[in-house]
């Protein structure tokens, strides 16, 4: 828009600030996915650090001992010994019972012969001595400092973007169900269903359900095969972070914490780009309000006509 001011002797032409034409979808579903991939440039947040250092205390434990965890505490979550979790900041709370299982005791079997002699690495070396009893306890018997999270939350007004979520899920066929038993997990999705864990915020919700929507419509069957754990869950994640933000919803770093966890960046996000861009915009033209579609066809049909 322009402004002329004009006198006897000269004219002065003053130009204002035009209004930015409207982002397509296109337009912002790639700014949504620039955003991404440069958080995830950015490295760990300093919640994921911190949560990935507490994590670094526990355990992976035997097949053996994870059975007996679950024979003796059906209900435990977070396993540790006595040091680990006085390291946290927690001590075990009196009167609780430690979770029995094995553990091995290694010890050093000397080489006399020349060539130990000659090389000091050769020396020594380790071998299983034995097993002995040692004793563990779930995060429910302790008390004391909260341990890390490694996410922020999803936070916003869903509105009417949750049901019309809802129901595109159904339409795809996809069963939807609401299970308190899922827990600690948000929502799992498995084979033409999904189940979503009930209590979350509207806003963490709704992102939990593009997830695992974008689990069913790309990793099933010969997709499923092909792919790594580690693609699955940088794809579902980067879809649903671009479909929350484009809706209006802040994710935060949540869904960049979410992909370094499992091993995922920037550069594996790039090679799925094509599949998470068209995904995230099928998701969106179906959740989008009727009026919003009919003005971007508008848009569109428009901008056809000025190239034309």
């Amino acid at each position: 828009m322009s402004s002329i001011a004009t006198t006897n002797e000269t004219s002065t032409i003053a130009t204002m600030p035009t209004t930015p034409k409207p982002q397509t979808s296109k337009e912002v579903i790639a700014a949504n996915v620039q955003l991404l991939i440069e958080q995830l440039e950015a490295g760990h947040s300093e919640g994921l650090t911190a949560y990935l250092t507490a994590m670094g205390r526990f355990h992976n434990y035997s097949f053996g001992n994870i059975l007996e965890i679950a024979r003796q505490k059906p209900d435990a979550t977070r396993v540790a010994g006595l040091y680990a979790w006085n390291q946290l900041g927690r001590k075990v709370s009196k009167g609780q019972k430690g979770i029995r299982i094995l553990a091995p005791m290694i010890g050093s079997k000397r080489k006399k012969d020349k060539e130990a002699d000659k090389d000091i690495t050769k020396q020594n070396t380790p071998v299983l001595v034995r097993f002995r009893a040692v004793y563990v306890f779930d995060v429910s018997q302790t008390e004391g400092a909260e341990l890390p999270q490694f996410t922020e939350r999803t936070t916003g007004d869903v509105g009417a973007y949750r049901e019309r979520l809802i129901d595109f899920t159904i339409a795809q066929g996809i069963e939807l169900e609401f299970k308190e038993s899922i827990a600690p997990a948000l929502g799992m999705s498995y084979g033409g269903k999904i189940a979503i864990l009930p209590g979350q915020a509207p806003a963490e919700e709704f992102s939990t359900l593009v997830h695992e929507l974008a689990h069913e419509m790309l990793h099933k069957a010969e997709r499923r095969t092909a792919t790594t754990k580690t693609v699955r869950e940088t794809e579902a994640e980067a879809i649903a972070f671009v479909v929350s933000q484009t809706i209006g919803l802040d994710a935060g770093r949540a869904s960049a914490d979410y992909i370094h966890l499992y091993h995922g960046n920037a550069a594996l996000l790039t090679e799925s780009l094509e599949v998470i861009q068209r995904t995230s915009a099928l998701i969106l033209s179906a959740i989008e309000p009727p009026a919003v579609k009919a003005e971007e066809t508008t848009n569109e049909a428009a901008a056809v006509a000025e190239v034309a």
